[in-house]
């Protein structure tokens, strides 16, 4: 890994920046009420969220998987109408971040922020919580023709930045984070405190993993040598 100083940061926004589960899972038990069906609870569910609409469906709508795509496609506009209809009455910034977004406005690093969420979706969000300002890009998963795991969206945000991809982190807790950061040149950061388990982290191979916000800030100066480096606790290093 290149070791210049880091000019930007990327970050994806669920279960990155902004634990959104509560509101999805509000969302998804609207979608059920609707259906008839009782509501289910948080154990399961918080592992599914950074995976998309499709894979919360298929979790918590019965006869979602076997449906044909027309069918498919009803319940995810249904799911996401009940959503952006009380979007942000749940969701918060995780411990450590808001100190973090403060501390990377102190050094005037650019940010952007770069989700599959639906860019509509992700900018209500950011907006109700007066977010938005903060970042320079804000892409999501419809705004180019192709998303994460594809670098296109980690490109086209560093080249809204003005950086070099190679002088960019990208931070993110799914495993599609880390592949379009890794294929765009950025170095790549996993943080275990979102949707990912460990598990599932230590398969992703990640330059970094960290386990709070703050950890970041000692990659802004000297950003991890081959081979990768875990600045946190409870993460695991990566060959």
């Amino acid at each position: 890994m290149n070791r210049q100083r880091v000019h930007a940061v990327l970050f994806d926004l669920d279960g990155t920046i902004l634990d959104t589960a509560p509101d999805l899972l509000a969302a998804l038990n609207g979608l059920r009420a609707q259906r008839g069906l009782a509501a289910v609870a948080m154990d399961g569910f918080r592992s599914l969220v950074s995976r998309g609409s499709r894979a919360m469906l298929d979790w918590g709508v019965p006869g979602f998987a076997g449906a044909d795509e027309v069918r498919r496609r009803a319940d995810i506009d249904d799911f996401l109408d009940i959503y952006l209809a009380d979007v942000c009455s749940r969701t918060c910034l995780f411990d450590g971040m808001a100190a973090l977004l403060d501390d990377l406005a102190a050094r005037d690093l650019p940010l952007a922020v770069v989700t599959n969420k639906p860019i509509l979706l992700a900018q209500q969000v950011l907006d109700h919580l007066g977010l938005s300002r903060r970042f320079g890009a804000i892409l999501g998963g419809d705004s180019l023709a192709r998303r994460k795991p594809d670098p296109l969206p980690v490109l086209t945000a560093c080249t809204q930045l003005g950086v070099e991809p190679e002088r960019a982190l990208m931070v993110g807790d799914d495993a599609r984070d880390i592949l379009a950061g890794r294929a765009a040149g950025c170095t790549t950061v996993a943080v275990t405190w979102g949707y990912g388990s460990a598990d599932d982290i230590a398969g992703w191979q990640p330059d970094v993993v960290i386990d709070q916000p703050g950890q970041l800030l000692p990659l802004l100066d000297a950003p991890p040598a081959a081979p990768a480096l875990n600045t946190g606790t409870g993460g695991s290093s990566q060959p």
